[in-house]
């Protein structure tokens, strides 16, 4: 039985449909990255989930339990970080989470413990006197994560942790996330594309209130169409011509190279015919030096704008 399951969720606001009409389950022990671009439906999906919104139709169950029928117990096991991360600025860090403490109803060893347990997961003990308002965005993200974990929920919910971070700070939640989901199931919400390839096992991609694609990274990217690059790096003569002539090369694009004597190509190539065994034998052939051949592998953007771009020709 799923962790977290939603059937049939639709949501509007007025006449804009925000969600619609979409289903999916997360199981325990996923990280599942649930991608979008802004406005797409993934903020409004989060908080009906948290119970901060109605469905307008649908069923979400916690183990095969209404979360309508068990409000509360639903709120014990579901951690939350919003978007905007809302954190009191005036208060210490440590007061803080022991006000969090209170709000989950925590008391005695429990509650000492559970406190501990979160300072030490999310790396902010060198911080846990200082006023919230004086932290880095870094660190508050980090304070929002504690209070998320705070109650030892069942499934983690994350909107948007990463968002106006610098790369260093991106990455250090990142590998914090990655941390998180050996204990927690986590659904990360994010349009930062590589962030999701790089931390989630499994994608579900929305867009305009609907579910354009769900299943493993590796499975997304194996079912990514479009033309595939190839990329060459050889010495000879007339490479980018002779590239250009083989039989599935579909254009030919010359980028610079850092070593004198080297031409530096990228094919696009058709993804149903396989083009580097011809390359390397028309090498051979040809006498070049070849010093680099590969394929490279489709990016969850690609996943992305290709499904996005189809489900709105779809809708015209």
């Amino acid at each position: 039985m799923a962790l977290l399951s939603l059937k049939g969720i639709s949501k509007s606001f007025g006449s804009v449909m925000a969600v619609d009409d979409i289903s999916f389950s997360v199981d325990r022990g996923e990280i599942v990255g649930f991608l979008g671009p802004n406005g797409a439906g993934k903020s409004t999906t989060m908080r009906i989930i948290n119970q901060f919104f109605e469905p307008d139709a649908g069923d979400i169950r916690l183990e095969g339990q209404a979360l309508i029928e068990i409000p509360r117990e639903a709120k014990r096991r579901i951690g939350y970080l919003p978007e905007n991360n809302p954190l009191y600025g005036d208060m210490l860090v440590v007061d803080y989470l022991s006000f969090i403490a209170d709000l989950r109803e925590l008391a005695g060893s429990a509650r000492d413990r559970a406190i501990d347990d979160a300072i030490a997961a999310t790396g902010i003990s060198e911080v846990y006197y200082r006023p919230i308002g004086e932290l880095s965005k870094g660190y508050r993200q980090r304070v929002g994560l504690a209070q998320a974990i705070l109650h030892k929920p069942d499934l983690l919910v994350l909107d948007e942790p990463t968002e106006g971070l610098d790369p260093n700070q991106r990455e250090e939640i990142r590998k914090l996330i990655e941390n998180l989901g050996r204990e927690h199931s986590v659904i990360l919400s994010t349009h930062v594309l590589p962030e999701a390839q790089n931390t989630c096992s499994r994608l579900l991609m929305i867009n305009e209130g609907k579910i354009v694609a769900d299943g493993p990274v590796d499975q997304l990217m194996v079912q990514a169409r479009g033309n595939v690059p190839i990329i060459v790096e050889a010495s000879g003569s007339n490479i980018p011509e002779e590239l250009g002539r083989l039989h599935g090369v579909i254009s030919v694009n010359e980028t610079p190279s850092d070593n004198a004597g080297v031409i530096s190509v990228t094919l696009s190539a058709d993804p149903s015919v396989d083009v580097r065994p011809k390359v390397f034998e028309l090498a051979k052939s040809q006498g070049w030096t070849l010093y680099e051949l590969h394929q490279e592998p489709p990016t969850v953007g690609d996943i992305f704008q290709e499904l996005t771009t189809t489900s709105e020709s779809e809708s015209e």
